[in-house]
């Protein structure tokens, strides 16, 4: 899967660095947490805008 795909899916800074950090690990349960930190971040980012269009404000 490209980053650009899974990128439509994580839409936050901070989970799309915690993506590159985990798929950079190798080993078979460095995969099993991958593949759960992409189904949870990604029912968590469901309702959020594409991060495009974040601004880096919190206001």
């Amino acid at each position: 899967m490209s980053h650009s795909t899974i990128y439509r899916w994580i839409k936050t800074p901070c989970g799309r660095s915690k993506f590159l950090e985990l798929s950079n690990r190798k080993g078979f349960f460095s995969r099993i947490r991958l593949y759960w930190f992409v189904l949870v971040a990604a029912l968590k980012d469901l309702s959020l805008p594409a991060a495009d269009h974040f601004d880096g404000s919190d206001s």
